[in-house]
C-alpha cells in the first residue's frame, strides 16, 4: 500500500495550531496572574500661577519650558498703587491710635470729674447735717424763749432774735439740701460722662482693630505683586508679557514639578485582589521598548464617575449597567525615571500591569 505523500501545508497548519495553543496558554496564564489597563496616564503636580491682584505687569522673569527653583521670581506687577494703599492704611492706623489716646484721656478726665463731684457731695452732705443740727438747736432755743416770754422772763428783743435765728437756720438747711442735691446730680452726670467716655474708648479700640486689619490687607496685596515659583519645576502654558494688564485669578503660567506618577483606571472587576504595595510594570507610549518598575501606592475612595462634574443618576427607568473604573495611584520605584526623566510629561498615555496572583 503506497505511503501518503508529505504535504508541507499540513506541517505549517500544525505549527500554526501549536503556536496558537502556546499563545492562548500564555495569554490565559498572564490574564490569571496580572490585572492590565491601558486607561492610564502620567500625571504630576501642576501649579497654576495666577494673579491675586489687578495691575500692570512690569517684569516677566520666566520663559516657556524654563527650569526654575522654588522661590524664583516669575512675574512682577506694578507695586505703586499698593504701596499707596499701605501708606494710607498706616496713616489711618496712626489717626485711630491718636483718637484712642484722646478717648483714654477723656476717661481720666471723667473719672476726675466724678471724684470731684463725689467729694463735694460728701462735703454738702456734712454741711446739710450740720445745718439740720443747728436748726434743731435754734428750734429748742426758740421754744424755750416762747415759754419764757409767756412768763415775761425774756425781753421781746431776745424773742425776736430767736425767731430770726430760727428762720436763718431753716433757710440754711434748705440751701444745704439744695447744694447736696446739686452735687448728687453732679455725681450722676459724671457717671454718665464716664460711661460715654468708656464707650468712646471701646469704639476707638474697634477703629484701631479695623485700621490694623486694613493695613494687613494692604500689606497682603502689596506682597502679591511679586509672583514666585511655589516649587521647583519647568514653566509651561506661559500666557503673560511685559506691559499686560492682569486680573485677579488670571492664570499666567504653570509650574510642572519633576515628580511624576501614573493614574491607572482599573475596572471594578479587577480590584478584588489589588492592594497598595503590590508591584507593577509600566510602559509609556512615548518611550517604546522601556518597561518601568513601579508599585501601587493607593486606591481612590470612589469611582471616577463620582468625581465627575455631573455624577450619573441611576434612579431612572432606563438603567444600563456599566463597569465602573477606579483610579489607582502607581508610583515609579526609585531610580526608574533618572535616565528618561526629561522625556516623561504629565498627560502621556501608559499601560499598567499589576501582578495580583
Amino acid at each position: 500500500m503506497p505511503k501518503p505523500a508529505f504535504r508541507p501545508r499540513n506541517l505549517i497548519l500544525a505549527l500554526l495550531g501549536l503556536a496558537a495553543l502556546v499563545w492562548a496558554a500564555q495569554f490565559l496564564i498572564h490574564f490569571w496572574h496580572y490585572a492590565v489597563t491601558d486607561d492610564a496616564f502620567v500625571t504630576g503636580h501642576v501649579h497654576q500661577i495666577s494673579s491675586q491682584v489687578d495691575g500692570q505687569v512690569t517684569a516677566v522673569s520666566a520663559q516657556e519650558n524654563q527650569t526654575v527653583a522654588a522661590g524664583d521670581v516669575l512675574v512682577r506687577i506694578d507695586p505703586l498703587p499698593f504701596e499707596i494703599g499701605v501708606a494710607e492704611a498706616r496713616s489711618s492706623l496712626a489717626q485711630a491710635e491718636a483718637t484712642a489716646a484722646e478717648r483714654r484721656a477723656a476717661v481720666g478726665q471723667a473719672d476726675a470729674h466724678w471724684a470731684q463731684a463725689k467729694a463735694h457731695a460728701l462735703q454738702a452732705e456734712a454741711e446739710s447735717a450740720e445745718a439740720r443740727a443747728r436748726l434743731a438747736l435754734v428750734k429748742l432755743t426758740l421754744e424755750r424763749s416762747n415759754r419764757m416770754a409767756s412768763d415775761r422772763a425774756v425781753a421781746p428783743a431776745e424773742l425776736d432774735d430767736a425767731r430770726a435765728n430760727s428762720d436763718v437756720a431753716e433757710a440754711t438747711v434748705k440751701a444745704a439740701a439744695a447744694n447736696e442735691a446739686g452735687w448728687r446730680a453732679g455725681i450722676k452726670s459724671a457717671e454718665e460722662e464716664q460711661a460715654a467716655a468708656a464707650a468712646q474708648v471701646t469704639a476707638a479700640a474697634a477703629a484701631i482693630e479695623l485700621s490694623r486689619a486694613s493695613l494687613r490687607d494692604a500689606e497682603r496685596k502689596l506682597s502679591y505683586v511679586t509672583l514666585t515659583a511655589p516649587a521647583a519645576g519647568r514653566i509651561g502654558a506661559k500666557n503673560v508679557e511685559f506691559g499686560n494688564r492682569v486680573q485677579v485669578g488670571q492664570t499666567l503660567m504653570v509650574v510642572v514639578e519633576p515628580e511624576m506618577w501614573i493614574e491607572a483606571n482599573f475596572k471594578e472587576t479587577q480590584l478584588a485582589r489589588m492592594r497598595p504595595g503590590q508591584t507593577a510594570t509600566v510602559t509609556i507610549d512615548a518611550i517604546p521598548g522601556r518597561v518601568f518598575q513601579a508599585r501601587i501606592e493607593s486606591v481612590a475612595p470612589a469611582s471616577g464617575a463620582q468625581f465627575a462634574l455631573l455624577p450619573p443618576d441611576n434612579a431612572t427607568g432606563n438603567f444600563t449597567k456599566v463597569v465602573q473604573r477606579i483610579p489607582v495611584k502607581v508610583v515609579f520605584l526609585p531610580g526608574e525615571m533618572e535616565a528618561v526623566a526629561d522625556r516623561i510629561r504629565p498627560g502621556l498615555s501608559a499601560v499598567v500591569e499589576v501582578r495580583v496572583r
